[in-house]
């Protein structure tokens, strides 16, 4: 693997420039593909090695490239060296190339290219990803959906990665909302409307006390009521509670089972009312909790009485706030996992929120706040069914299952599936997941069903075709050639420029692992998919002599093993038919 022919041109570079292959490896990289021409495999950039040396008058790049190129040989592993704008670049011998990565495919079958050089003494991290987190009693809101697929993301790469990862469900399951809710459905509730419809009852009751506590101060104060009865322990207050968190977390695993998605613990602010308090006892201890004319607690971020630095953690009658229970659940989880990184995945309008409970914990001398992260998202725009605005992820999954299935039955390929719903369900989801995953995370999108569902240019449901066309082929011609193959017969441009991207998957994981960006996968995969849809046109199966079809067996079916391992980190399941 690419790994492999890293480290056999860092140990010729390491005699010749008298530095340790460890210290060389990361700064030869595979050559992206071009449509244009043949390029060299790997390349070294010049540059990356001169970073350190802070001589301005360091002689000129290119002239270094050459120097260094001079005094390089061939080998059995690398056929050409030749030069590039401030790089060395190395072919690798061409049936080796081939054989290698071929293997490579198939005998590290889920884990290729997580075994690579550039992972090699990666520590074991125990790892918490705290993504999802929707608010009890309310539908599942399509705001969540980014969370919920990111989070996913990051869980799946870090597992994959070897880490010990623990999936946290944090759901909005405490606050005032509980008091607007507790008096709402007194007011408005139906027992028998709860049992059969639960999240749609408490939306529709949520709606319509929320609208009443804007006129009527009596609906507002009796919410305050009953959230500080709940504070108190009321057991009346806490059964009412307790029955819509229960029935909406009934609801939440059913999404999030349509979803392909897990959790370890399903925890929520409820769990740190109490905690919560000993917090505030903790800040006032150091001397950190001020109070305020209106009866609340502060905590000044600056250290030098900045306003704008004042962070509000209790409220005026004592009760907790989002925040304190923020800093409690971190302290808790510490104690329960002691992590070595815990993630949070919101929306970038929570950064302040996150940047001052980190900086809290910090000065309440938690030394390691710094392992906290926060992974921020963009807004979504412009999502609706046919019924109008969306506010509910279960309509757009519903949506989205429909018209799947009314594009695969117009067209004419489609096959006969043993289950099309679940079909027009992963299949579309994989186009929803990668539409969302093509650009930095951070930006808004405009979300276009259009541009979802297409089959052909970047898009999910293209993903899934090629992983529903390969294994067709696979299927189509069995599996007697794996044993073995004749590497020269997959000398052709198209079969080179599948290998050398192939040659490349361990740089994207790489690239992803760092910043936690899953577009480096989703674009390598479409390249993939494409250079596999040119392929699959040229590079004939059926009329080919047996020992060429056999050796283009084995490459398409090393594609497929690679784009659906790319895949189900991105949180999407192969199919394989459609």
């Amino acid at each position: 693997m690419a790994c492999g022919f890293r480290r056999s041109i860092a140990s010729q570079l390491s005699r010749v420039l008298d530095l340790p292959p460890e210290n060389l490896i990361k700064s030869i990289s595979a050559v992206p593909i071009s449509r244009k021409e043949e390029v060299a495999d790997f390349q070294l950039s010049v540059d990356s090695l001169l970073e350190n040396n802070n001589d301005h008058s360091r002689p000129d790049i290119q002239i270094q490239a050459m120097r260094l190129a001079e005094k390089l040989k061939c080998d059995t592993v690398v056929s050409e060296i030749s030069t590039g704008q401030g790089t060395v670049n190395f072919k690798i011998n061409r049936e080796l190339l081939t054989k290698t990565v071929l293997q490579q495919v198939i005998e590290d079958g889920s884990k290729y290219g997580l075994k690579s050089e550039l992972f090699s003494g990666l520590p074991q991290r125990r790892i918490v990803v705290e993504f999802s987190s929707p608010n009890v009693a309310k539908k599942f809101h399509v705001g969540h959906l980014r969370s919920t697929i990111i989070g996913n993301f990051i869980a799946n790469l870090k597992e994959a990665l070897g880490h010990q990862v623990t999936r946290i469900n944090y759901l909005g399951d405490w606050g005032m909302q509980f008091g607007l809710l507790g008096a709402g459905f007194q007011l408005f509730g139906y027992e028998e409307k709860l049992q059969s419809s639960p999240l749609q009852h408490l939306f529709e009751v949520y709606v319509q006390v929320n609208k009443e506590a804007a006129d009527d101060k009596n609906v507002a104060k009796s919410a305050h009521e009953f959230f500080q009865r709940l504070e108190l322990g009321d057991v009346q207050a806490l059964a009412l509670w307790q029955k819509f968190r229960d029935l909406s977390i009934e609801e939440y695993v059913r999404i999030y089972k349509r979803l392909g998605v897990h959790f370890d613990e399903y925890s929520g602010e409820s769990f740190y009312r109490e905690k919560s308090q000993e917090v505030l006892k903790l800040l006032d201890s150091k001397g950190l909790l001020q109070k305020t004319l209106k009866g609340t607690a502060v905590v000044d971020l600056s250290g030098n009485g900045d306003p704008s630095a004042l962070c509000t953690v209790m409220r005026s009658d004592g009760t907790s706030l989002y925040v304190t229970r923020d800093l409690a659940a971190a302290i808790d989880r510490m104690e329960k996992y002691n992590f070595d990184t815990m993630i949070y995945v919101t929306d970038k309008g929570q950064k302040k929120h996150f940047q001052q409970v980190f900086q809290m914990l910090q000065i309440m001398g938690y030394d390691w706040a710094d392992r906290c992260q926060h992974v921020p998202f963009g807004v979504v725009q412009g999502m609706k069914t046919r019924r109008g605005d969306v506010t509910f992820l279960e309509d757009v999954l519903n949506e989205i299952r429909l018209r799947m299935l009314q594009n695969m039955a117009s067209v004419k390929t489609t096959r006969e599936l043993e289950s099309p719903q679940e079909t027009a369900e992963q299949v579309g989801l994989a186009a929803l997941i990668i539409q969302d995953f093509r650009g930095s995370l951070l930006s808004d999108y405009q979300f276009s069903w259009d541009r979802v569902f297409q089959s052909r240019g970047d898009t999910g449901v293209f993903l899934q075709y090629t992983h529903a066309r390969l294994h067709s082929l696979e299927e189509t011609f069995g599996c007697g050639y794996l044993n073995d193959f004749n590497t020269a017969c997959l000398q052709e441009p198209q079969s080179v420029s599948i290998l050398q991207h192939l040659l490349r998957f361990d740089e994207v994981l790489y690239r992803s692992s760092q910043d936690l960006q899953p577009r480096h996968i989703v674009n390598y995969l479409l390249t993939l998919s494409h250079l596999a849809a040119v392929a699959h046109r040229t590079l004939h199966v059926r009329s080919s002599p047996p020992e060429v079809a056999g050796a283009r067996l084995h490459l398409f079916r090393a594609v497929r093993s690679v784009l659906a391992n790319g895949m189900k980190l991105l949180g999407i399941t192969p199919v394989c038919r459609m």
